[in-house]
């Protein structure tokens, strides 16, 4: 995991600041953000990161410390982030709004933050904004500024400004206090804001989460935080550790993004990423935005052999399902598919397969014949209640394809049994009548929401 904000420099950690960074080290704290936010704060995180291969430092003027932002002061600032101490100082932070305290006049607060906007996009630096009970003043600034890059840090607003955020396309983070017991409605945000926006921080030495409420915060804390957020969402501890580090490390640039992957986790189940071809062009596809599903580096480098795949699948018993899905349309490879799911069934493992239901056109053939014994589910998409919702969305290559997909969602529903259509809530898609043609076929029936995936 990254720790994406917390505070090395402050007085709490002055005694054992290296045995809070080896604690953490050898837990599952992969890097650390540490976050200066007053003239001296900045300087001591940027020489903790310089001293510490695995900590980064953001520097910035906190809306608390706003009334000593003098010229000297931003001077300081832009010398730090111009030249970035051998790129060890990775965001403009935290900076922002807080009229909870007014320990500056809000009048300054936004005067100082707007300047520091400024500066971020003049520099090409990321943004980590603090947010308490400023909602409105901070929307309209950073919307004035055009600033792109925004991470919103210990998130504690509602759902209306976390909408706005990811409409935006804006990171959100969550902090220790989404643990607390009466902070349901701050983990009801956190189930739904889209895995690519998603980080988490400690915040240390603030906001200790639960069990720890009440002892300092350290990174190594960052466990817990994850846990609950990992319930919120439906999802495993590795899942949530593996998507906010690639969403850290993209935002901040800084270390390694995983390789492609030919098979993948998620949940207790295992995925092929068969190919990256498909003969749809869906509009709403997470391949033409991003090569990542869930923290997982789909975009391939060339199509495995089915050697290959067997050996990466291991021993197919351990997962509840091996599903054929990836970026792509897996019937392009329909052999391939054959063959693994033969293997897979001889193992004692369970198969689905996704698919666009476009496998009989693809393979000039009725395919689902060819699936009896190897396949034990189907997930279709259908996407669309009639033909031309579906053309606009799904931009397919073939003539009639909405109604070659019903054929093979009859097809399937006769010979396999267990099927499943699923459609993406989005605009134009009628849920009532999709579910309506799920009905007739006696199909099952599931809704994704447009900005999840996996």
């Amino acid at each position: 995991m990254i720790d994406t904000h917390c505070h090395l420099d402050m007085s709490p950690f002055e005694a054992d600041r290296g045995d809070v960074l080896s604690r953490a080290f050898k837990s599952d704290i992969e890097h650390i953000i540490t976050v200066g936010a007053d003239p001296q704060s900045m300087l001591t995180a940027v020489g903790i990161a310089t001293t510490y291969p695995q900590v980064f430092a953001a520097v910035g003027i906190h809306p608390h410390e706003a009334r000593l932002a003098n010229p000297m002061l931003l001077e300081l600032l832009e010398s730090l982030i111009r030249d970035k101490q051998g790129n060890k100082i990775v965001a403009l932070g935290e900076i922002g709004l807080d009229y909870h305290y007014n320990h500056s006049l809000p009048a300054v607060q936004r005067e100082v933050f707007e300047k520091m906007l400024s500066m971020a996009l003049q520099y090409h630096m990321p943004v980590i904004i603090h947010n308490r009970q400023a909602d409105e003043d901070t929307k309209a600034i950073v919307k004035a500024s055009g600033m792109k890059d925004v991470l919103f840090h210990c998130f504690s607003s509602d759902d209306a400004m976390a909408k706005w955020a990811i409409d935006k396309g804006f990171y959100v983070s969550f902090a220790g206090n989404v643990t607390f017991k009466k902070a349901q409605s701050l983990r009801d945000i956190a189930s739904w804001i889209p895995d690519e926006l998603l980080m988490i921080e400690t915040d240390a030495p603030f906001l200790a989460p639960e069990p720890m409420r009440g002892k300092r915060n350290e990174p190594s804390y960052l466990q817990h935080t994850a846990r609950v957020i990992a319930e919120a969402r439906g999802v495993t501890y590795e899942d949530i550790n593996r998507i906010t580090s690639v969403n850290a490390k993209i935002f901040f640039g800084i270390g390694d993004l995983p390789p492609s992957e030919i098979v993948y986790k998620i949940r207790d189940n295992l995925y092929i990423n068969l190919t990256s071809r498909c003969t749809n062009a869906c509009e709403f596809c997470v391949k033409f935005d991003s090569d990542f599903v869930k923290g997982h580096n789909l975009r391939l480098d060339r199509e495995p052999s089915e050697e290959e795949i067997i050996q990466a699948i291991g021993d197919p018993k351990a997962y509840s399902e091996v599903v054929f899905c990836g970026l792509g349309e897996p019937t392009l490879r329909l052999e391939a598919i054959k063959r693994v799911a033969q293997w897979v069934k001889s193992q004692g493992g369970r198969v689905r397969l996704n698919t666009n239901g476009l496998g009989n056109v693809i393979n000039e053939r009725d395919i689902v014949p060819e699936l009896v014994g190897l396949v034990d589910a189907l997930s279709i998409s259908l996407n669309a209640q009639d033909a031309e919702t579906y053309n606009r969305l799904c931009n397919p290559n073939f003539k009639d394809a909405f109604e070659e997909v019903l054929d093979f969602i009859k097809k399937a529903v006769q010979t396999i049994g267990d099927v499943t259509l699923t459609v993406v809530e989005t605009e134009g898609v009628d849920i009532a009548k999709c579910r309506d043609i799920a009905n007739r076929y006696k199909a099952g029936f599931r809704v994704r929401k447009l900005d999840s995936v996996g």
